[in-house]
């Protein structure tokens, strides 16, 4: 496998470069009802524009009052996506990233509370001069700012819109895009609106009323949609698009039939073989070309073709009511079985329910355990009981940043030090093998305040860890306030681990490893939002290629 590290750390920014056209810009609505398919429908988009070789940028406009996504509930809200820059975003910036295939910053996000809180700033800075502060124009005036500085010096910029156009939580973003494609005038701009096409089941029939009142709540607004992708459970008639041209305004030409498709990634395809994308670019007015989607159809037939071989994989984890919570670790599981031509099958293990006394029972079915990030004592004992099995029987273990800290729990236990613990579960142990870093005293209730964004380690020369990146020096995501506390680390040791990976200082614990194990590998960083559907992360692509070994090989060559 090739060293994935040193692509991964590519910023956006490197697609950028230096222009004097200015910046075209793609909006994208949804219509009827939310979780139809914006964010996926936006990156599917700009993947096109990226083939036919301009420079993109994307942002995400969300409704929440919240400044950023770092305090959201996950089992509400779904996972919580990192940038390199150290930003605590939406999911969808995680389509974005894996479909564009390049880092997105801080500037991609823009939720309703950061706009508020730099709105209420300059008042009270009295940078407004004495005027009543309003929605319109002040508010809209920063929306707008923030896009254009998002997408300055990109060929293309795609904004997407957050909730359903009519929620009164959104109307100050509609307003925005409304005025900025007023400001950069026509050609400049286009609108995409996604809509939801329902079945009824009783009378055999897909009705259209639902996308038509949702165009027509946008002109009620002063928004006319260029383009309609309508989506659906199943392939809708193709005489949809002329009904939905004629009620809703928009040329058939800018309207593609979105049905459920058997791998989210064949969207892009669908979206270029509509023809889509080259009427945008007309709309644009930007020269139009054949795009390159050699790689797309290649990643298409993978993730459609049931290879022979699988591997079971158990996910021990404890926020089950959402599975978007962990998007990025099954996306970059199903990349990593993709590039081992094997079939992913994965089951969620509650960790509420694992123990010291049944872990091997419950998790003695897998080829593999992993334990992902999270936060809280919920649930934490068996999280430690499985990363306690995995290191004693030999099986392939991955642990994502708390994926970490139980396993050194758990090792340090092993070494005798039956009390030990992190001080966010138990505040009084009297071995607390992890505990809070200086600087996050006092900070536990705050959000923005714990250790976020991209951070190097330092590989130990001739580990497993050194192999599987190629390197000595890697840069991953992290997010996290406990660390490891290298005071324990002889009992560490003691216990089975090999501390493998540490900060450029030497002070933080970055990544452990099994000694004499076959596959137990644990970083403290947040390795799966690195992962691309066509290039693996070198720890998911080495955890799958352990698991293919059922007798478990001391020597895993990646």
């Amino acid at each position: 496998m090739a060293d994935a590290n040193s692509s991964h750390i590519a910023k956006a920014a490197g697609n950028k470069t230096s222009k004097t056209s200015p910046t075209k810009y793609v909006f994208v609505t949804g219509g009827v009802l939310s979780g139809v398919g914006k964010g996926v429908t936006a990156a599917s988009l700009g993947a096109l524009f990226k083939a036919r070789g301009f420079s993109v940028t994307i942002q995400k406009c969300d409704q929440y009052l919240n400044v950023d996504a770092g305090t959201l509930n996950p089992a509400e809200h779904g996972e919580c996506f990192v940038t390199y820059d150290g930003a605590e975003t939406d999911l969808d910036l995680g389509h974005y990233e894996r479909f564009l295939d390049q880092d997105l910053s801080r500037d991609s996000s823009l939720m309703t509370g950061r706009v508020y809180k730099k709105v209420i700033d300059k008042e009270r800075a009295g940078g407004f001069l004495g005027k009543t502060v309003q929605v319109v124009p002040h508010v809209t005036n920063i929306i707008i700012e923030e896009i254009i500085e998002c997408g300055k010096n990109s060929d293309i910029h795609i904004v997407e819109v957050g909730g359903t156009v009519g929620d009164i939580e959104g109307l100050h973003f509609i307003e925005a895009i409304r005025e900025l494609g007023l400001r950069v005038g026509r050609g400049n701009f286009v609108h995409m609106h996604v809509v939801y096409i329902p079945f009824l089941g009783t009378s055999k029939e897909f009705k259209t009323k639902p996308a038509q009142h949702a165009a027509l709540e946008l002109r009620r607004l002063g928004l006319i949609p260029d383009m309609i992708a309508a989506r659906s459970e199943k392939e809708v008639p193709i005489k949809t698009i002329e009904k939905l041209s004629l009620f809703c305004g928009v040329e058939p030409r800018g309207i593609v039939l979105l049905p459920n498709a058997d791998t989210v990634y064949r969207v892009p395809l669908t979206l270029e073989q509509s023809g889509i994308a080259s009427y945008a670019l007309e709309r644009l007015q930007l020269k139009d070309s054949a795009p390159d989607l050699s790689a797309w159809k290649s990643l298409v037939r993978k993730a459609t073709t049931t290879p022979e071989k699988n591997v079971k994989i158990g996910i021990v984890a404890k926020y089950l009511d959402n599975e978007d919570t962990y998007f990025s670790v099954i996306e970059a599981l199903k990349s990593a079985a993709r590039s081992n031509a094997v079939a992913l099958n994965y089951e969620w293990v509650n960790s509420e329910l694992v123990d010291s006394k049944n872990a091997e029972v419950m998790l003695s079915i897998y080829d593999g355990i992993l334990v992902p990030g999270g936060f809280g004592k919920r649930g934490i004992e068996g999280k430690i009981a499985a990363a306690q099995y995995a290191l004693e029987s030999g099986k392939p273990y991955l642990g994502l940043c708390l994926g970490l800290q139980v396993a050194v729990i758990g090792a340090t236990r092993g070494a005798g030090l039956s009390e030990a613990n992190s001080t966010e579960f138990d505040p009084k142990s009297p071995d607390p093998v992890v505990y809070i870093m200086e600087l996050q005293k006092g900070k536990e209730g705050t959000g923005g305040s714990m250790r976020l964004g991209s951070y190097e380690c330092i590989l130990k020369k001739g580990s497993l860890a050194s192999k599987i990146y190629k390197s000595g020096v890697v840069t991953e995501r992290h997010r996290h306030r406990y660390e490891v506390n290298q005071l324990y680390i002889q009992k560490i040791e003691q216990g089975g681990l090999v501390i493998s990976g540490t900060s450029p200082d030497g002070m933080l614990v970055e990544m452990v490893e099994g000694r004499d194990h076959p596959y137990f590998v644990a970083t403290q960083a947040h390795p799966e939002f690195l992962s691309r559907p066509m290039r693996p992360h070198p720890l998911f692509a080495g955890f799958i290629k352990a698991t293919i070994d059922k007798l478990h090989k001391s020597d895993i060559i990646i």
